[in-house]
C-alpha cells in the first residue's frame, strides 16, 4: 500500500511541473565551439528544470560578415522557428576603431538581424557580447593602443556589442562584463585558456551562466550543476552571472523592445479620431468602450449615445501585449441639449479664468476640464449654485472643452484661452 501512494505522489508531483523549453541557433566561432558552449548551457538548464534546443554555425576564425552570406548560416536560420539566434563577431574585429567596424562589423550585424526577422518576426536577436584577451590585443596594439590592454579591449568590446543590440532591437548577452567582474573579484578562477583569448571551462562556464539568465530569464545561483570545476568556483561563478546579467536584464535590453501602447485621440461631437504614436508592435485592438472593437492602426468611431466612453487600445507583437497605461476619456456631449441652453460662460475666450452661469440653481457634478486632443487636463469639484468660478491659469491658451454631469445630463463647453 505504501509504495501506490508514494507512486502516486510521483505522478502528481510529475504531472504538475511546468517545463521552460527554448530553441536557440549559436552563429559564431570558435569562442562559442570552444567547450561546447550550447551543450555546457543545456547541461545548465536541466539542473534546473529547463531544457534548451540548439543548434550551431561556429566555424573557427567565422565573421558576421562570413556569416551574413553562408548558405549553411541563412539555411540554418531559416530552417527552424528560433526562440534566439546569438550572434557572436570574430574575437578582436568589434574593438577596432569606430571607422573600421562601421564598415566591418555593423552592416553584416544589421543583415544578419533582417535576415532573422525576414524568416521569423518573432524570433530574438542575442548579441554575445565577449571579453578582452588577457592581456590585451598585443598583435595589433601597435597600430590602435586603446586594445594595448584587457581594460581598454574590454570596454571597447562591451561598448559596441551594447550598440549592435541597441541599434537591432537586439538584446545582449554580457559574458564578457561577468568575466570583467569575475577578474575583479576573484583574481583565482583562470577564466582563460593557454593562449590568453579562447575559454578555460571555468571561463565557457562564466558564459554558460550568463547565457541561461538571458534565454531564460531566470536566476543562475538555482543552477545545480558544476559542470566538473570546483564547487566554490561554480557557485562564485553562478553568483557573478546573477549579479551582472539577471539582476540588470534591462540593462541588456531585456523588456525595452517589448510593444508600447501609446495613443492619444480627438473628438468632435460624437466622433473619435484616434492617433497611434505605439512603438514595437505590428497589432492592434482598441476598444470604445461601447461594446465596439477596431483592428485598424488608426480608426475613427461614432459613437450614437452622449456619454463618458473609455477609449484603451492593446498593442501586440508575437506573445507580448501591452494595453496603454492610461485611458482617455472622451466626451461627446451635444452642446445643444436642453440643459446646456440654460448655462452661460463669460468671459469666453478666457484670460485666467471664467464664470459659469444659470438663472436656476445647477448641481454639477463630473467636471472635467479636457484639452482639444481629448486629455483629461483638470477635474473640479462638484457645486450646487447659480454661478461658479473656475481658474484655469496655469493652463496654455488654446481651445479646451468643459464636460459636466447636470441633472442626469452631459453637457460640453467649448472654451477659448488666450
Amino acid at each position: 500500500m505504501r509504495k501506490n501512494i508514494l507512486l502516486f505522489i510521483l505522478l502528481v508531483s510529475v504531472s504538475g511541473y511546468s517545463q521552460n523549453i527554448k530553441k536557440a541557433l549559436f552563429i559564431g566561432n570558435s569562442y562559442t565551439a570552444a567547450n561546447d558552449l550550447p551543450f555546457v548551457i543545456n547541461k545548465l538548464a536541466i539542473s534546473v528544470g529547463d531544457s534548451l534546443n540548439y543548434e550551431s554555425s561556429t566555424a573557427g576564425g567565422q565573421t558576421l560578415q562570413g556569416h551574413s552570406t553562408s548558405a549553411a548560416t541563412i539555411s540554418s536560420i531559416q530552417t527552424t522557428n528560433w526562440d534566439y539566434v546569438v550572434l557572436q563577431e570574430q574575437s578582436q574585429l568589434p574593438s577596432f576603431p569606430m571607422s573600421q567596424v562601421q564598415i566591418q562589423v555593423f552592416p553584416y550585424a544589421m543583415a544578419l538581424c533582417d535576415t532573422i526577422r525576414y524568416f521569423n518576426g518573432c524570433t530574438t536577436p542575442l548579441f554575445f557580447m565577449t571579453w578582452g584577451r588577457e592581456n590585451g590585443d598585443q598583435n595589433n596594439c601597435a597600430n590602435w593602443p586603446p586594445i594595448c590592454t584587457y581594460n581598454g579591449m574590454d570596454s571597447l568590446l562591451n561598448l559596441r556589442y551594447r550598440m549592435m543590440a541597441d541599434s537591432n532591437g537586439a538584446l545582449v548577452s554580457p559574458v564578457g562584463a561577468v568575466w570583467h567582474y569575475i577578474r575583479d573579484n576573484y583574481p583565482d578562477i583562470n577564466l582563460y585558456s593557454s593562449d590568453g583569448s579562447h575559454p578555460s571551462m571555468q571561463g565557457t562556464y562564466a558564459a554558460a551562466c550568463t547565457f541561461y539568465a538571458l534565454i531564460f530569464q531566470n536566476s543562475p545561483i538555482l543552477i545545480q550543476e558544476d559542470y566538473g570545476l570546483n564547487h566554490d568556483d561554480a557557485i562564485a561563478i553562478r553568483d557573478a552571472a546573477r549579479i551582472i546579467a539577471f539582476d540588470s536584464l534591462s540593462k541588456w535590453n531585456v523588456g525595452k523592445f517589448n510593444p508600447q501602447a501609446i495613443f492619444t485621440v480627438a473628438d468632435s461631437i460624437g466622433v473619435v479620431h484616434t492617433f497611434n504614436n505605439s512603438k514595437y508592435a505590428d497589432t492592434y485592438l482598441w476598444d470604445f468602450g461601447d461594446g465596439t472593437t477596431s483592428t485598424l492602426f488608426e480608426p475613427t468611431h461614432s459613437y450614437t449615445t452622449p456619454a463618458l466612453y473609455t477609449v484603451s487600445l492593446e498593442a501586440t507583437r508575437c506573445d507580448n501585449k501591452m494595453t496603454a497605461d492610461t485611458t482617455l476619456l472622451v466626451s461627446i456631449e451635444n452642446i445643444e441639449l436642453p440643459i446646456a441652453k440654460t448655462i452661460n460662460i463669460y468671459p469666453n475666450p478666457v484670460i485666467g479664468g471664467f464664470i459659469l452661469s444659470s438663472e436656476k440653481v445647477i448641481n454639477a457634478q463630473k467636471i472635467t476640464l479636457y484639452s482639444a486632443d481629448g486629455r483629461v487636463v483638470k477635474r473640479f469639484n462638484s457645486f450646487l449654485a447659480t454661478e461658479h468660478k473656475f481658474d484655469i491659469k496655469e493652463f496654455k491658451d488654446g481651445i479646451y472643452f468643459l464636460s459636466m454631469l447636470v441633472d442626469g445630463e452631459y453637457v460640453r463647453i467649448k472654451i477659448v484661452k488666450q
